[in-house]
């Protein structure tokens, strides 16, 4: 795989020594497709990465861990649960001092989250409190189905995580950026004509 395209100078180098000299570009003026690929290959790529080193890395309560510290550097105050008898609710997070509050439940397995399990997290909820599930894997079917009638709880699955994850990086702790050690790369992007 390359990074790199090579250009052909010629029509260049002649145009400069015969000024009569019309140069045709044998380079169409749309974005080589070949860039557009490789950027997606490496967007791909890096999430790829990034989702199995949490799941190599991050299991039960370590994910709760992360999870809280993802959450603080989007901006929220966090608690984590004890260990145990938490009623389904692994983190309670808030935005500022004033309601709502936010239960969290996470799941670090790699099955599908069904619906009985995110309606656990429904039951330890009180009146005023939202809901968020966050998973490594994905939601069945019943479950995204319950999770689109019950618009007080959001799921987040393995892919909607790691989005996040790339947006808040710079924020994450540095024992969490030492496990997923990222460098910021510039990628060419297709031209957007403003009409």
């Amino acid at each position: 795989m390359s990074f790199f395209a090579i250009k052909k100078y010629a029509d260049e180098f002649l145009a400069a020594l015969d000024q009569n000299f019309s140069a045709r570009s044998t380079v169409p003026d749309d974005e080589d497709e070949s860039v557009a690929a490789t950027a997606d290959d490496i967007i791909e790529s890096t999430k790829d990465f990034i989702l199995k080193e949490l799941s190599k890395n991050l299991k039960g309560f370590d994910f709760e861990y992360f999870v809280a510290d993802l959450l603080r550097a989007m901006g929220y105050r966090t608690t984590v649960s004890p260990h145990g008898g938490d009623h389904g609710i692994d983190i309670i997070a808030y935005k500022d001092e004033l309601p709502p509050r936010i239960l969290v439940q996470v799941k670090s397995q790699d099955s599908d989250i069904k619906e009985t399990t995110i309606q656990s997290l429904k039951g330890a909820m009180h009146e005023g409190d939202y809901g968020l599930f966050v998973s490594l894997s994905n939601y069945a079917k019943n479950a995204q189905v319950y999770l689109q009638h019950t618009p007080i709880i959001r799921g987040i699955n393995g892919n909607e995580l790691v989005d996040l994850i790339l947006k808040y990086y710079d924020d994450l702790s540095e024992k969490y950026k030492k496990m997923i050690p990222l460098k910021k790369v510039y990628i060419p992007v297709a031209h957007i004509d403003a009409d």
